[in-house]
């Protein structure tokens, strides 16, 4: 009476297996879902470096080393860096999300062709969970942190840049310590 659960997917037993099960090989060399899978992973991964390492720069790097000048200036530069690398980020929440949905969608899929239930793993619940909450912080910084600090700097108000760049600055190093924390966890458990 009992199930073989060698025929089930990874997901189906909720193993989390850092990739696709030995099921989808055949022969030496890997089959199209296996390479698909890959590039997804590939794709997710290099969107998270680039999210949370851009922020680890961002945060213990940049902003040090900017705190050495003059507030015009130094509010200047931060607005002038973070354009761009918020712009980068957004592609890269895009990517994170489709990879992430596509490979899960996969997992559900292999574990309902073997007949098995589909659980996700809970280092996945994690990585999906924590990262919906870094997207939201994103956004209020993208959508009204970042304003404030690109309109004080245009009008030269630079305590009001001040204010807005503090709380950028708090929001970014509580998404750094989420992302981390996440990547920990995925390795952990």
């Amino acid at each position: 009476m009992g199930t073989d659960s060698a025929a089930l997917s990874p997901a189906a037993t909720a193993h989390s297996q850092a990739s696709p099960p030995a099921s989808r090989r055949r022969g030496p060399f890997p089959n199209s879902d296996t390479m698909l899978y890959s590039a997804l992973k590939l794709i997710h991964l290099l969107a998270v470096i680039l999210w949370v390492g851009g922020m680890l720069f961002a945060h213990c790097f940049l902003r040090p080393a900017a705190a050495q000048l003059e507030p015009p200036q130094r509010l200047r530069l931060m607005a002038a860096v973070l354009g761009p690398f918020l712009n980068a980020v957004l592609a890269a929440i895009v990517l994170i999300l489709a990879t992430g949905a596509v490979m899960i969608g996969q997992e559900a899929a292999q574990a309902a062709r073997s007949g098995g239930a589909f659980f996700m793993p809970r280092a996945w619940t994690v990585m999906a969970t924590g990262g919906l909450v870094m997207t939201a912080i994103y956004a209020y910084i993208r959508a009204a942190l970042y304003p404030r600090l690109r309109a004080a700097v245009a009008a030269s108000e630079w305590p009001r840049g001040g204010q807005a760049m503090a709380g950028i600055r708090r929001w970014v190093g509580v998404n750094l310590a989420l992302g981390l924390l996440i990547v920990a966890a995925v390795f952990l458990l």
